[in-house]
């Protein structure tokens, strides 16, 4: 048995993390895409991330079985000192730790970077259903994160109406 390891995303590793991200797309109703992207576009969309931004996997036994990564927070410069964090597990890796151990390894590399705020867009259901529940919710407040807004019935998918919330973690002084 070997121990988890957190290492930066390749772009060699896209097709397994797309593996991942797609069932949260055509099963869930955590992402709001419809159609998954192709292996190039999702390449793409790390090699983007990866120019300012962390973007780690969390692997075992030589399987990568989460990602998540730090973005843009807006996309104005005021924003500089904030992120959006992103996080996917394989359906079948809950519970094992995986996401704390990406999300504190994220935390250590954004201070480095001068981050204070991280923010979460996250999914959150009018009444859970089989497409999405308040897990991602629960998850982000262990984590130290507080909801700080809800936009209310703004995301359609799979016949019914989800509300979206932002959730925040301060992560260092703003002098």
């Amino acid at each position: 048995m070997h121990e988890a390891i957190i290492r930066s995303a390749t772009l060699d590793d896209a097709e397994r993390l797309l593996e991942i991200y797609a069932y949260y797309v055509t099963d869930t109703a955590v992402s709001w895409e419809y159609d998954v992207p192709s292996v190039e576009k999702f390449r793409h969309r790390i090699k983007v991330v990866l120019k300012k931004y962390p973007y780690l996997v969390v692997e075992e036994n030589g399987v990568v079985y989460g990602y998540a990564y730090a973005h843009p927070f807006v996309g104005r410069a005021a924003y500089n000192y904030s992120c959006e964090l992103t996080i996917y597990l394989d359906k079948e890796a809950k519970g094992r730790g995986y996401g704390r151990k990406l999300y504190e390894a994220l935390e250590v590399q954004l201070k480095e970077m001068g981050i204070l705020n991280m923010y979460s867009c996250i999914g959150d259901p009018v009444e859970e259903d089989e497409y999405l529940t308040r897990n991602s919710e629960l998850f982000h407040q262990h984590m130290g994160f507080t909801k700080v807004g809800t936009f209310y019935k703004c995301g359609y998918k799979f016949g019914r109406w989800y509300n979206m919330i932002w959730m925040e973690k301060i992560i260092g002084e703003h002098r």
